[in-house]
């Protein structure tokens, strides 16, 4: 497992993310999509991770972004389905994600386009 760059957990019942230092330093795609995962805690230590799907968890407060801001190859991301996107429109929370990840390439599926990134750094605050 030294060597792991892609790890699949979806549909798993995972409540928490922990024990991934084995891999730390190889994995570059992690999907926990369809889990019960709410808090963020478990990433911060992989290192070159650049894909990250978090699809259908229970990711509640913008707040767990901020866990991520130090995986400076993070690129693609997926938290649709997560509470945080409750009550926003898909702009509004592609916005809201490049606030806290202002690197990712692409959210939910989707490239990020100049306008959103513009608007994410203008501060614009919604809700």
């Amino acid at each position: 497992m030294k060597n792991l760059k892609i790890l699949s957990l979806g549909r798993n019942q995972i409540k928490k993310i922990e024990k991934l230092d084995d891999v730390a330093d190889t994995l570059e795609e992690l999907w926990m999509s369809y889990n019960q995962i709410g808090s963020l805690d478990g990433l911060q230590g992989l290192n070159n991770l650049q894909v990250l799907y978090l699809a259908n968890n229970n990711i509640k407060t913008w707040g767990e972004l901020d866990k991520l801001a130090g995986l400076s190859g993070l690129r693609d991301v997926l938290f649709v389905g997560n509470p945080i996107y409750e009550g926003l429109t898909k702009e509004e929370a592609r916005i809201e994600v490049l606030k806290h990840l202002p690197n990712v390439m692409k959210i939910d599926g989707d490239l990020v386009k100049p306008s959103e990134r513009a608007a994410a750094k203008g501060g614009e605050e919604e809700g």
